[in-house]
């Protein structure tokens, strides 16, 4: 995806500037440092035990004595097993699954037979896991209403004795985990919490959601291990101490969060490669350590819902950065994502619009703050224009004489007030929104299944491709009403034609809110192209067409 987006900002970025250089007559359209991962082949000092490609599982005979505790809320309906105390269920219910065969149910992230939130405790050289203890719930049922809601675990094995309790609140995917200890020894321990190994996908495209795949955690500076970088069996260990740690698909997130001052830290983590099963990385497992003092008690928060950005951003702590815009270009692109986001998100709420309304709106109002720009543009590419025999009598007779040719032609330039590159400008402003709506729409869940006319979908392409010929034709359009009155050239002739079929054929299956938002912005543009055009004819003393 990334490759493709490149791709597709290198043409846009010829499209926008070269004809302007090639063809100036024409018509400008708390420590320091960050978290370090090293590839050590090996678990750390104290890492989560079982460095294995599987997560560990109950022994069927467990699961079948297993009960479910439900935990439900307007938002969300979670279930967790009496085996193990571990997360089973996690049905977010304003979100619709699109997987196929879930037939329009709600979201529900966690796969078949692999369990989220196995622990273990580790006590010097040995390691104790929860995964097999039988857990007494206080309640079977939680319904949370009001402020908050708790459900409390309760296993114990000889004098040893685990409490755990949940705190919900209705209208937040965030709850709180306090847990205490007893009957294992003086010295504390290390408590190991596994966050999974890759959330079950529910995008009707599961292979581009698996793409999305990663690990992501927040030291002094947020980082993103894709689960693509992980080899099968390798094991990868992550240096905390981490503020949060979580595993994402393309919409959603599970995260632990330690990000209270009062907070201890989690200590680390280690990422252990699954199995591949052919096709795209599906399986990395994410473990992370918490310090368990020997008063026994330790404490957190769990964040299981969709990557919405606002949501995210009013947690703090850079939370937000979970689900960056950009990739590898993200600090030119995420700021202005982030602006793209909240402006279209706030014309969504304030004007009570559809989101494809709302784009065509967007794309007009850019066009119209752009207008007086494109204009001065434009009416220096007509000066530039009456210059040109000029310019092509100097370079001729200077051709052998660099410096003098430089110092003639800026005279030039001053004299007749022109500016050789003062139509790349225009052409270049559109350009970081157009970029950051590549990223906008792959990433930001408002976006999924919102459909628009015929779209089902304007985060996925136009299942009918009208869309991308639309824009692409608009281009051409575009194009052909820029050269009215231009001098014929091959070179310009070609790309007139080219780049529309290049730019069709490169975003065939990008979003289709994009290629609205595109063919919107040209469509818009081929008036004041006309105009400037017949300007131009008139002051050449031709009929305008």
């Amino acid at each position: 995806m990334e490759r493709r987006v490149i791709l597709a900002i290198v043409l846009m970025l010829i499209v926008a500037v070269l004809p302007s250089i090639l063809f100036p007559s024409k018509p400008a359209a708390r420590r320091t440092g960050g978290p370090v991962v090293r590839d050590t082949g090996r678990a750390p000092a104290t890492p989560p035990p079982v460095p294995n490609p599987e997560l560990p599982t109950a022994r069927p005979s467990d699961r079948l004595s297993a009960e479910t505790v439900w935990v439900t809320s307007p938002q969300y309906r979670f279930g967790f097993s009496t085996l193990g105390g571990r997360l089973v269920q996690t049905q977010l219910l304003e979100y619709k699954s699109f997987a196929p065969g879930d037939s329009g149910r709600p979201v529900q992230l966690v796969p078949a037979d692999r369990p989220l939130l196995d622990q273990w405790l580790v006590l010097g050289a040995d390691t104790v896991s929860l995964a097999d203890w039988s857990f007494t719930p206080s309640e079977r049922d939680v319904r949370v209403v009001g402020d908050s809601s708790a459900l409390s675990l309760t296993a114990q094995r000889g004098a040893a004795r685990v409490e755990v309790r949940y705190t919900f609140r209705p209208d937040d995917y965030r709850f709180g985990v306090r847990g205490h200890i007893t009957g294992l020894g003086p010295a504390g321990a290390v408590l190991v919490v596994s966050l999974g190994d890759g959330l079950r996908s529910v995008e009707a495209d599961t292979v581009d959601d698996r793409r999305h795949y990663a690990v992501v955690t927040k030291a002094t500076q947020t980082q993103s291990t894709s689960f693509g970088s992980v080899k099968p069996a390798e094991v990868k260990v992550l240096d905390g101490p981490f503020e949060w740690a979580g595993v994402k698909s393309k919409y959603f997130l599970l995260a632990a969060l330690a990000v209270e001052e009062h907070q201890p830290r989690f200590g680390g983590g280690v990422v252990v490669g699954g199995p591949r099963n052919g096709g795209p990385p599906a399986r990395a497992a994410l473990r992370v350590t918490l310090p368990v003092p020997p008063t026994g008690d330790f404490r957190y928060e769990l964040y299981v819902g969709p990557l919405e950005h606002r949501r995210l951003a009013r947690l703090g702590h850079d939370f937000d950065d979970a689900n960056p815009y950009g990739g590898i270009l993200r600090p030119a692109i995420h700021p202005v994502s982030i602006l793209v986001v909240n402006v279209l998100l706030w014309m969504h709420e304030r004007l009570n619009l559809p989101y494809g309304w709302v784009l065509v709106i967007f794309g007009v109002l850019v066009r119209l703050l752009l207008w007086p720009l494109n204009q001065k543009a434009m009416e220096s590419s007509i000066r530039m224009q009456a210059v040109a025999p000029l310019i092509k009598e100097t370079q001729d007779r200077f051709k052998n004489e660099p410096e003098k040719l430089q110092r003639e032609m800026l005279r030039i330039y001053k004299e007749h007030q022109v500016n050789p590159f003062g139509g790349c400008l225009p052409m270049l402003l559109p350009m970081p929104v157009l970029f950051a709506l590549f990223f906008v729409f792959a990433n930001t869940i408002e976006f999924r299944g919102v459909p628009f006319l015929w779209l089902p979908d304007l985060s996925r392409h136009d299942p009918y491709y009208i869309i991308p010929v639309l824009m692409g034709l608009s281009m051409f359009v575009l194009s052909k009403v820029g050269q009215l009155g231009v001098p014929p050239n091959p070179q310009a002739r070609m790309m007139t034609y080219t780049m529309p079929l290049v730019m069709t054929v490169v975003l065939f299956r990008f979003a289709s809110g994009l290629n609205l938002y595109y063919a919107v912005q040209n469509v818009f543009s081929i008036p004041q192209q006309y105009l400037i055009a017949r300007r131009r004819l008139r002051q050449q003393g031709r009929p305008p067409t």
